[in-house]
């Protein structure tokens, strides 16, 4: 049959006529956890009655098959009287690579028992329920959407990034066959339930089973599609077996349950834009999971899994196959059947990060009521909104290269948390590292601690100490606190912004060094911003012992340092310690200042500058250094690519250092480096020696042919030789070495940085 295209009004609610033809298909299905009445769905030969109420094509039958032919790659919508689709009868959309919306408006249930394919994307809404069969079958080359909830015509038919789709139906929709799309996704979507117990396959797309009052469906090539915008208190349950690129379990208010079965039942496989991704979300309502879940990236790489609910269960053959799983509750005791899965998940190679976020009136606290242990490079991360502890009796343990992490005050909102271990933490047969991280108003209590008496730390790692407690710096109150002991252990809880706070440099006084700090202060990859110190510096002396490593300033200063004439670093005054993957930008300025020497990073170093480097801009009257103004010490493996301006007749400018009397290897400059007298300037320093074969300048940015040290002209490079890693002889761009050129980059990066 063949059917015009009728235009009428956009609709957002079915009609709900009854059919005149009913021949019902009952299904009972039991599932551990969840108590399903049976559900009767339609199960007529073929769709009857339907016609296009929006966009152009035919519907023509012949036999026991329906094909509906749709013009070009357009968009339809088409009202049916009912659509099953019988055990030996098939139904066909010609619709090039665009789609079509089928609404059911009749009051029967949909029952797919046999083939439905497309060449496009396929929607089916019907309000009194969809199931597929056994016997069903449904390929599309574009999405598959199933859904008792509506979805209005013209926001369908216009094609945007995003729909709203709503209702209020009880009915359900059930997948026992096999759903696949070559080409798009796989959404199954209901108000109240979702029940998966065939196959779902979306290799190049997501997987998606949501239900809520209101959804929205979004358009993404990276992640994942469908959230849930209004709960229903409904149920998501997966018994069968889906397959995607990544996939996602949705119930906001309600319940999902990964039910356990042979093998793994959800796996994401990742595509080259797609990172294999798995969601089991139920924000206030429970996420029960029995059977393993899997997450790879298309490299092979491990992927991610995100659970997030406020009750979660496990059975005794859970377990997450991935690079990493986060679980998200509002507080969590780690009993029994909970350590047994944690203990699968990190022995199989799987990073777990278990945060407790307070919602809901919780607590926030998180406690280990079980014993577990793993062995091999797989890392634990307990982070509590207000507490973490241990109870007695109880061991946390790694043998390989694991690390720990107890956090306390997750958030960082200087909430009191503490971590409290009443029990062992036994890393003597670990090489990883045990950080407990404790609010500045909480208090830290070791319990017994077992280390790894050959541990030794990592090159350029920063690290002093196998296991180490720190206190958390959450705000730039706090930051100017670490002046009251300068020799404590410190870590950033999150990104800091200091604007209009008045920071005193720690430890310094006008023109002297009072305290040096000889403390660990661990950035954890968090940014320190706005910082206007009263002597341009975030510490005024970094002592011998003491240790600045991952982290990043960004400070804007200027002429407060008139008269003040030592070195100045944005990061420090003077380093004797060690300054490890720590990175400044902004600007350190002083052009009122005549003789103020000042450099990017550091003022004058005596000890270890690694893997670091510097942006900012630096301008002044006397000495300036994209890095270091004098270097007595070691410089590896670091750089400058901010300008360097000096500003009067005997200004001296260098690239990345003024002086050095010391050893600089694997480091390089890149900006523009200019003063009044040319004579004064170079390209990597002014007037340097002990510079290694293996540090660059860029001729073209810093406009200077000379390193002005002793390194031949040719380490000077142009910027399209900066962008090959082939000019830089010595250094390891090797997927295990230290150095990185992204595509398009004009200058290297540490490979690290492609990460943070």
């Amino acid at each position: 049959m063949s059917r015009p295209a009728q235009p009428r009004s956009a609709r957002c609610a079915p009609h709900r006529q009854q059919s005149n033809r009913r021949i019902w298909l009952a299904i009972g299905i039991s599932l551990t956890g969840l108590s399903l009445t049976p559900v009767a769905f339609a199960a007529g030969s073929l769709p009857q009655g339907g016609r296009y109420v929006a966009g152009t094509g035919t519907i023509a039958g012949a036999g026991n098959s329906l094909v509906i032919t749709q013009p070009g790659s357009t968009r339809g919508v088409i009202d049916w009287n009912s659509f099953s689709i019988g055990k030996t009868n098939s139904v066909t959309f010609d619709n090039g690579s665009g789609a079509t919306l089928n609404r059911v408006t009749g009051g029967s249930p949909s029952a797919i028992v046999g083939r439905l394919g497309a060449t496009g994307s396929v929607y089916v809404i019907n309000p009194q329920g969809i199931v597929v069969g056994p016997s069903g079958v449904i390929t599309t080359g574009g999405r598959f959407v199933a859904s008792t909830l509506d979805i209005c015509n013209d926001a369908f038919i216009q094609g945007g990034g995003s729909l709203t789709l709503s209702g209020n139906s009880n009915a359900a929709v059930i997948n026992l066959g096999k759903i696949s799309s070559g080409g798009g996704d796989v959404f199954l979507i209901a108000r109240h339930d979702v029940i998966n117990a065939g196959t779902v396959a979306a290799p190049n797309g997501t997987a998606e089973l949501a239900v809520g009052e209101q959804v929205l469906l979004q358009d993404s090539a990276g992640s994942r599609q469908v959230f849930v915008q209004t709960g229903s208190q409904g149920t998501v349950v997966n018994k069968g077996r889906i397959t995607a690129a990544q996939i996602s379990l949705q119930a906001a208010d309600g319940n999902v349950y990964a039910l356990a079965g042979s093998g793994t039942r959800i796996r994401a496989t990742g595509t080259a834009s797609r990172d294999g991704h798995v969601w089991l979300v139920a924000d206030s309502g429970r996420v029960e999971q029995y059977g393993t879940i899997t997450a790879n990236n298309a490299d092979g790489s491990g992927g991610t899994v995100d659970t997030q609910a406020a009750q979660l269960t496990f059975g005794r053959h859970a377990a997450v196959h991935a690079g990493q799983w986060n679980l998200s509750t509002p507080d969590f005791t780690i009993d029994d059947s909970a350590a047994h899965t944690l203990q699968r998940s990190l022995n199989a190679g799987t990073s777990v990060d278990v945060e407790t976020t307070g919602a809901n009136g919780a607590t926030g606290d998180l406690g280990v009521a079980s014993s577990l242990g793993w062995s091999g490079p797989a890392s634990l991360t307990l982070a509590a909104y207000h507490s973490v502890s241990v109870a007695s009796g109880m061991t946390i343990a790694n043998s390989g290269a694991g690390n720990l992490t107890l956090r306390a005050d997750a958030s960082g909102i200087d909430n009191g948390g503490s971590v409290i271990n009443g029990g062992t933490v036994d890393w003597s047969k670990s090489t990883g590292i045990v950080s407990a991280l404790y609010d500045m108003n909480g208090s830290f209590s070791p319990g017994t601690l077992v280390s790894n008496a050959t541990w030794q730390a990592p090159l350029y790692s920063g690290l002093v100490t196998q296991i180490t407690g720190y206190q958390l710096v959450n705000s730039a109150t706090d930051l100017q606190n670490v002046a009251n002991n300068m020799g404590g252990n410190y870590a950033l809880g999150k990104d800091l912004d200091a604007s209009n706070f008045a920071f005193t440099t720690l430890g310094t006084l006008q023109y002297a060094v009072a305290t040096p700090f000889t403390g660990q202060f661990d950035g954890m990859w968090h940014t320190v911003s706005n910082l206007s110190p009263n002597l341009d510096a975030l510490f005024g002396d970094i002592g011998r012992g003491g240790v600045v490593r991952d982290m990043r300033v960004n400070a804007h200063t200027g002429e407060a340092d008139t008269g003040f004439y030592y070195g100045i670093g944005i990061l420090a005054i003077d380093n004797y310690g060690t300054v490890v993957n720590t990175f400044t930008s902004g600007e350190n300025t002083c052009m009122g200042c005549l003789g103020a020497a000042l450099a990017g990073l550091v003022g004058a170093n005596y000890g270890l500058i690694a893997r670091s480097g510097s942006s900012a801009a630096v301008a002044t009257g006397g000495e300036g250094a994209g890095l270091v103004d004098n270097n007595y010490g070691r410089i590896d493996q670091s750089y400058a690519t901010g300008s360097v301006t000096g500003y009067y007749s005997h200004s001296v400018a260098g690239g990345l250092v003024v002086d050095n009397s010391g050893s600089i290897t694997q480091s390089f400059a890149s900006g523009a480096v200019t003063a009044t007298t040319p004579i004064f300037v170079g390209g990597i320093c002014w007037g340097c020696s002990g510079l290694g074969d293996d540090v660059y300048w860029n001729v073209e940015t810093t406009r200077q042919t000379s390193s002005g040290g002793n390194l031949p002209a040719s380490n000077g490079l142009t910027t399209a030789q900066m962008s090959q890693p082939a000019s830089f002889v010595g250094w390891d761009f090797g997927p295990n070495g230290a150095w990185a050129m992204p595509t398009g980059a004009t200058h290297p990066i540490f490979r690290w940085q492609e990460v943070h």
